[in-house]
């Protein structure tokens, strides 16, 4: 009887360590995002209301999140590491654009609802995301739409931020190719 009740205290010792991290990992969450531009009008009690709808995942460099073609099923925040956007042409990778903590993902085919354009691959040991489903998103409007406002803000101000990444190198490039006095 003994050793049955000895097994039963490690099991519930174990889980617990195993709840306690999960716990630590939330906190350390929270307060990641609580330096992010999405939760700067969040309480922190929003923040962790929040972090209910997200998902953790963890990536391998050169995994891919999210593949040409798919339509969007997901939003995807950088917490750690850096994640490409990369088009395919004739079987060769071009890198679009390479994106750190703090930035949003997926955000086009996730709201038009069309097919990516670009793959999203993970380019950093140990890429951590924040991934946000379409169904949490669709509870997130219905429940939360305070906070759900302030993640469409931030989706805008991220494609904001991208579009003029990328124009912003395509103008140097045509800069580089055609010279400076060419109109």
């Amino acid at each position: 009887m003994g050793f049955k009740d000895n097994k039963i205290a490690h099991v519930h010792s174990k889980g617990q360590r195993i709840k306690e991290n999960n716990n630590e990992k939330r906190l350390d969450l929270a307060q990641f995002m609580s330096h992010q531009y999405l939760c700067q009008s969040l309480k922190a009690s929003e923040i962790k209301t929040l972090l209910k709808y997200l998902t953790l995942r963890q990536f391998n460099e050169g995994d891919i999140l999210a593949d040409i073609g798919e339509v969007g099923e997901a939003l995807y925040l950088v917490v750690q590491g850096e994640i490409s956007l990369v088009v395919d042409e004739k079987k060769k990778e071009y890198e679009i654009v390479r994106e750190g903590a703090g930035e949003m993902l997926g955000i086009m085919s996730f709201f038009d609802r069309k097919p990516r354009s670009v793959r999203l691959v993970a380019r950093a040991p140990d890429t951590q995301v924040l991934r946000l489903s379409r169904a949490m998103y669709k509870r997130m409007v219905v429940e939360h739409p305070y906070i759900a406002l302030n993640l469409v803000e931030h989706a805008l101000i991220n494609l904001d931020n991208l579009f003029r990444k990328v124009s912003n190198d395509f103008a140097q490039f045509a800069h580089h190719l055609y010279g400076k006095g060419r109109k």
